[in-house]
């Protein structure tokens, strides 16, 4: 029963009590895992594409450019960098200067000259220590070294948003993601008009930073890049926060108040929905190379754009015609081969079914966002990623599944798990308005079975939380999708420090 006090708390949100109510049974009854027809792979959910045909889809890109088309460059940076520097904070803590060979600590000094914040750290080190790195090094003296990039007396490396570090050093400076995402989008994004849009999820604590980042590199960025930037940001709203609840699943009490907590990337879904763009790109803010390294990046990027582009006038063709009832059988038969060899789209339940019926279930299925999702070969161990997947209508289609939607107590999943080819490096590109200029409503598309529930704490205390459908899982669940094999080389991530010391990252 909520107390007055927990419905004031639900107001100042807007959260409603039928969706509290909703979480609680939900945390109840779980989550049900997925079913799956099978792991995607080249020529069974995922196109390869030939030169011919990227070369196609770039002048599409080139095309839709030149010719006003709407384009926004969608990017998630809310997260904070804290895990990036696990390691480092573990050596900070743990009460010895020694270093084991072989550990990222030990690597990360050994290579400390190769850090794009190297200038950063020097300075840092003689202000609180009163001595030069090399002779802190020197003398041994690692953690103290180590803590000046982490700890907040320091550079504080451990307690800002990734968004906001350096990444990339140039003969100029250092880059962060943050500028590096601003000179892709000026490479691959800039309208007939030479402006780029941009925008950025992040968090309100960080949100001061990001705007004094951007008021210094704004400028420069379009002296050097000849284009004009509109970038505009956002915070996950609060309406979007999930009930935390106590291990027998009653609500959970922190000072008095019901907890809530942020729900997830998924959240965001609500952000996007918020674009007022046709065309959105949509990409991690740690997934960027220096400008030496982004040639397929680029590539791929227009590749990717057109492709999309070239699908959505497909679609907009057929429904036009269906819309006009300018159709005949053969045409139908065409949309159906549409749907089942492009959007991969099948359902056995069509054939049932008279013309009527046909043409109103492709016209349900084509009207509707559309996205075209960059997949990498999966080089290293099998996790989530791209699966041909059932539809709560029985229909099959594809879809991004992450490990823990899957049944792990299924020999048949697992097996289709250990035998997928490729994985999800989030580079996809999005249509979210109908043929008619129409923005789609976007959380109508969600499945809102494909959260999940995890265990966390706070203060101590024990608790299960719950993320709402992955902003690319679940959240997207209803959309037409389409997979695409992109070279590794478009994928290069910073998940830990030390992955700035890879040869992606270096100049």
């Amino acid at each position: 029963m909520l107390r007055p006090e927990d419905l004031e708390l639900l107001k100042n949100k807007g959260i409603t009590e039928t969706e509290v109510e909703a979480q609680l049974k939900r945390f109840t009854t779980g989550f049900p895992y997925l079913r799956i027809s099978d792991a995607a792979r080249v020529d069974h959910g995922i196109f390869r594409l030939g030169q011919e045909e990227m070369t196609d889809a770039i002048d599409r890109w080139k095309e839709y450019l030149g010719h006003g088309g709407e384009v926004c460059k969608f990017v998630p940076a809310s997260g904070a960098a804290s895990r990036m520097f696990k390691a480092l904070f573990e050596f900070v803590d743990g009460g010895t200067d020694e270093l084991i060979e072989g550990s990222p600590v030990a690597v990360l000094i050994s290579r400390i000259d190769s850090l794009p914040f190297l200038p950063e750290l020097r300075a840092v080190v003689e202000k609180l220590y009163g001595k030069t790195l090399d002779e802190m090094l020197a003398e041994g003296r690692n953690r103290d070294v180590v803590a000046a990039i982490v700890k907040p007396e320091g550079m504080n490396y451990g307690g800002l948003p990734k968004g906001l570090l350096k990444f990339h050093t140039y003969a100029d400076g250092s880059r962060t993601p943050l500028e590096e995402h601003l000179t892709e989008g000026a490479q691959t994004a800039a309208n007939s008009k030479g402006i780029v849009n941009i925008h950025f999820t992040v968090s309100a604590d960080h949100r001061k930073l990001f705007e004094k980042k951007l008021a210094e590199v704004i400028p420069q960025t379009e002296k050097r890049t000849g284009v004009e930037f509109n970038v505009t940001m956002s915070e996950q709203k609060p309406s979007t926060d999930t009930i935390a609840v106590n291990p027998d699943n009653t609500p959970f009490m922190e000072d008095g108040h019901l907890l809530f907590r942020p729900g997830g990337h998924g959240a965001l879904i609500q952000n996007l929905n918020d674009m007022d763009s046709a065309v959105v790109f949509i990409k991690n803010i740690d997934n960027v190379v220096p400008d030496s390294k982004r040639g397929d990046t680029v590539r791929y990027k227009e590749v990717l754009g057109g492709l999309l582009l070239q699908i959505h006038d497909q679609i907009e063709e057929d429904l036009m015609a269906i819309e006009q009832k300018i159709y005949t059988s053969d045409d139908i038969k065409q949309m159906l081969d549409y749907l089942n060899n492009v959007l991969n789209i099948r359902d056995a339940k069509l054939e049932d079914m008279d013309d009527d019926s046909i043409v109103e279930y492709i016209k349900n299925k084509l009207n509707r966002p559309l996205r075209v999702c960059g997949m990498v070969r999966n080089e290293g161990e099998p996790g989530g990623g791209p699966f041909i997947a059932y539809n709560p209508d029985g229909s099959t289609s594809p879809q991004i599944l992450e490990s823990n939607q899957v049944d792990p107590e299924n020999a048949e999943y697992m097996k289709m798990m250990r035998s997928a080819t490729h994985f999800n490096p989030v580079d996809l590109v999005c249509y979210i308005k109908d043929i008619h200029g129409k923005k789609f409503d976007l959380p109508s598309y969600t499945d809102p079975a494909t959260g999940f529930i995890s265990s966390k704490s706070s203060h101590g205390k024990e608790l299960r939380a719950m993320e709402l459908p992955g902003l690319w899982n679940g959240a997207m669940s209803d959309w037409n999708t389409v997979f695409v094999e992109v070279p590794v080389s478009t994928f290069n991530p910073v998940k830990t420090v030390n992955d700035l010391l890879r040869p992606a990252h270096q100049n």
